[in-house]
C-alpha cells in the first residue's frame, strides 16, 4: 500500500515519466554531515569523520578532492548515522 498522495499522484507519474532511464541517482549525498557535529577534545567530527579544516572548506573543494575524503571517511567507518 502507498502513503497518500502517491499513488496514482499524477505528479508523481509526470515526474518520473520524465526521468529518462539512463539517468541514475547519485551514488552518494553531496555532504557526509549527519547533523551530529561534535569535535570536542579532536579535531574530527564524531558524526561524519571530517576534519574541522574539511568541514569549513567543503563548499571550495573540488570534487576529486571531496571523492578523496568520502573514500577516507567511509574507510573509517563514518558518516555514523544515529537511529
Amino acid at each position: 500500500m502507498y502513503p497518500v498522495g502517491l499513488a496514482g499522484n499524477a505528479l508523481t507519474s509526470s515526474f518520473y515519466s520524465k526521468v529518462s532511464m539512463s539517468e541514475s541517482p547519485p551514488e552518494r549525498p553531496d555532504t557526509p554531515c549527519v547533523a551530529v557535529c561534535s569535535t570536542t577534545f579532536d579535531d574530527v567530527c564524531r558524526g561524519c569523520g571530517r576534519t574541522v579544516n574539511e568541514v569549513a572548506h567543503w563548499v571550495f573543494m573540488t570534487e576529486e578532492e571531496k571523492t578523496k575524503v568520502w573514500e577516507r571517511i567511509t574507510a573509517e567507518g563514518y558518516p555514523r548515522r544515529q537511529g
